[in-house]
């Protein structure tokens, strides 16, 4: 009896440690899950608000890209022939001692696997074979349609990708595990090639050899980052500057030609449609179908004028016609906000878009004196008016219907998918559309289509279903917010259309860890990012804390805190929940000391935080200025940078002030400025103001 009862209390006590054990197990997963979450969530937050800022950033200063281009080297349009010597690769010699990969034309399978392996090597193409490979592509690019039509055939399988984002560790994996492009393995890739990633040059260079070698089974579809306004931010600008130093603004400027002539879309056996944003209630392929492409150098901005000479030459005009009015822009939300003033006491925490509107006609006076003052640009337009006759042409793009097409392509690079239904515009993004199932729905009925494979978001498995598995989110660049934050994938799709995703890991310190290990490294670098930005909007934050502390004791409640910080941030985040990895200052009785608060924050000692945070912007609007690309910009481009935006932002800066701040800055007194000078000028200018009016007005 003894022995029964003892095995009997033995076995419950077996039982009730398994319970514990399998509670403990539970909560630790549901901890872990948790921490994934939110720490995924401040990541795309961050993203989503910096791609925002950019998008605010091209509608605000659309007049500052105006005044600066107005007078580029090439003011007047040419033609594919004149762009073709423009681009001439011929005079570039190639020196002995280069060891690097040597291309010949039309290239050989063996010349782009020899292409990969040399990048794999770290060796870099010279400048001569990489104008040769792009100024090909080009050629080819112009024949292709706007929406690519292959098939599965038989028994051959199609491969897609998702975005790389210079991240040519994931590529490479791609093609160990997968095979590299040949007749029997085609590939689809779905944009975003370039930017955040270091390798965005390499992977181009990649991807256009095998669309050489094969152009009927390699496939490359537009993605929003192939848009060199958005690479002035974003770091492929500054890449190709960096690598290619001397030809650098030539291979620029070519590739952007070939980034507006990529196909925008591929559909797979009339049944699977792969695009790299998305879709709204208005998509509509047919139109997609038969509109020039290229003449949407960038999806920020509406398409360049065409004309029609008297030849019958088609001539693209390099300056963009005004856009601030446009019906696309009044419509969508998440490209105006339009305010009232308010008092002048509100005006430090307006955006540089609160005032477009106010001042169009000061802008266009100096837009006015400034091409008056540009005498070359003007000759050269005066001797073209009086050489051609220009008249209307099918092509134009002045018209309602040039701007519908607009509105397509801008919806088809940056929308998302939504769980509810309904269309709405991507406030988060600040471009594009959200839309629904009922709207993937009533789409494919329309196009007879099966499913839906897009990209431009990152999924921490690399992938994701939507919309009753209608939609597919294929993301390829793993890693891509830090190490272990994500994994990449790419799909299969055989005859029977059925998705195959495979999933993938490109580091190797990644699988080095444990799944605790992983979180607990991408947690920490997350806290870090949100931390810099916190500390980054200090002002705003104390400003906005002050409503709360009407004693100003420096002391806030907790439910104040996170109210204020969602407030000013609007990142969406769990800010209660975050408080615990945020907040140690607080007081016996639960108070947050947030001047403390920030004292912790502020892990660099003598960080200007204004200009750290428009570091980014204050970068972009550099590079708007710096048209050739050289790095530095002339002491008069200064003054008119800087007059424009006196403008904007409605303070008195007169000439001799301005001329002092660009003596001041000029630190080598080599009559330029470069980029470590620019930025210099926004610190001393937000010192020698108070509220640092200038800096805090950036926020577009």
């Amino acid at each position: 009896m003894h022995v029964l009862i003892f095995h009997l209390l033995s076995s419950l006590a077996a039982i009730k440690a398994a319970i514990l054990i399998q509670r403990w197990y539970r909560q630790y997963v549901a901890r872990t899950e948790m921490r994934r979450r939110y720490t995924w969530h401040i990541f795309q937050s961050i993203e989503y608000s910096g791609e925002q800022a950019q998008i605010k950033l091209s509608v605000c200063l659309c007049s500052l890209w105006v005044l600066i281009h107005v007078k580029v080297i090439f003011p007047i349009s040419k033609t594919y022939a004149e762009w073709e010597r423009y681009f001439c690769y011929k005079n570039i010699e190639v020196p002995d001692i280069y060891s690097g990969p040597h291309l010949t034309f039309p290239l050989s399978v063996e010349q782009a696997v020899g292409l990969v392996q040399a990048f794999r090597d770290k060796k870099q193409l010279h400048s001569r074979y990489v104008l040769q490979l792009l100024l090909e592509t080009w050629k080819l690019l112009r024949m292709l349609p706007n929406i690519n039509r292959i098939s599965t055939c038989h028994s051959k399988e199609i491969t897609i990708c998702g975005d790389l984002h210079g991240q040519l560790e994931d590529l490479l994996l791609i093609f160990y595990k997968n095979g590299m492009p040949s007749l029997d393995k085609s590939y689809v890739f779905n944009g975003d090639f370039v930017d955040r990633g270091k390798d965005s040059i390499e992977i181009l260079l990649i991807l256009f050899a095998f669309l050489l070698v094969y152009p009927s089974d390699v496939h490359m579809n537009r993605g929003n980052h192939e848009d060199h306004i958005v690479n002035l931010r974003y770091g492929f600008t500054k890449e190709v500057l960096t690598k290619y130093k001397m030809h650098g603004k030539r291979i620029l400027k070519l590739l952007q030609k070939i980034f507006s002539w990529l196909p925008l879309a591929t559909v797979i056996d009339q049944k699977v449609l792969v695009l790299h944003g998305g879709i709204s209630d208005s998509t509509d392929l047919s139109l997609l179908a038969r509109l020039d492409r290229h003449n949407y150098v960038s999806a920020l901005r509406p398409p360049k004028r065409r004309n029609t000479s008297s030849a019958g030459i088609s001539i693209d005009s390099d300056i963009d016609e005004d856009w601030s009015n446009h019906k696309v822009f009044q419509r969508r939300a998440s490209f105006t906000f339009p305010k009232p003033l308010g008092t002048r006491s509100s005006f430090q925490n307006r955006s540089l878009q609160d005032f477009s509107d106010r001042i169009k006609v000061n802008v266009e006076e100096e837009l006015e004196t400034c091409r008056r003052r540009s005498y070359t640009f003007n000759a050269g337009i005066n001797r073209v008016e009086k050489e051609m006759a220009p008249c209307p042409s099918t092509d134009s793009v002045n018209s309602d219907n040039a701007k519908e097409e607009w509105k397509q392509v801008l919806d088809l690079l940056w929308s998302d998918p939504m769980t509810q239904d309904g269309c709405v515009p991507n406030e988060v993004r600040g471009g594009g559309c959200y839309w629904g199932p009922d709207i993937t729905d009533d789409f494919l009925n329309r196009h007879n289509l099966q499913l839906i494979i897009r990209s431009h978001e990152c999924k921490q498995d690399g992938y994701e279903f939507c919309h009753n598995r209608k939609v597919l989110t294929l993301f390829s660049a793993s890693n891509y917010y830090d190490v272990g934050s994500n994994r990449g994938a790419y799909v299969k799709l055989g005859p029977d259309l059925v998705p195959y995703v495979v999933q993938y890991q490109a580091s190797s310190m990644t699988r080095e860890l444990t799944v605790r290990q992983s979180v607990g490294r991408t947690e920490r670098s997350a806290l870090k990012v949100l931390r810099e930005q916190l500390f980054a909007h200090k002002s705003d934050l104390i400003s906005a804390f002050k409503t709360f502390d009407s004693e100003n004791t420096g002391l806030v409640s907790l439910t104040d805190w996170a109210s204020v910080v969602e407030s000013v941030m609007h990142l969406g985040l769990p800010w209660r929940m975050l408080r615990f990895q945020l907040v140690t200052c607080k007081t016996s009785d639960g108070m947050i000391d947030y001047n403390e608060w920030f004292n912790e924050l502020n892990i660099e000692q003598g960080l200007l935080e204004t200009l750290y945070r428009h570091r980014s912007t204050v970068e972009t609007i550099f590079r708007i200025v710096d048209t050739d690309n050289s790095g530095f910009i002339t002491i008069e481009d200064f003054r008119q940078t800087w007059k424009l935006l006196s403008i904007y932002l409605k303070m008195e800066f007169t000439d001799e002030a301005i001329s002092d701040l660009a003596v001041t800055i000029d630190v080598n007194q080599d009559g330029n400025i470069d980029i470590d000078e620019f930025m210099e000028a926004f610190r001393l200018t937000d010192k020698k103001s108070q509220k640092g009016t200038v800096l805090k007005n950036l926020k577009c």
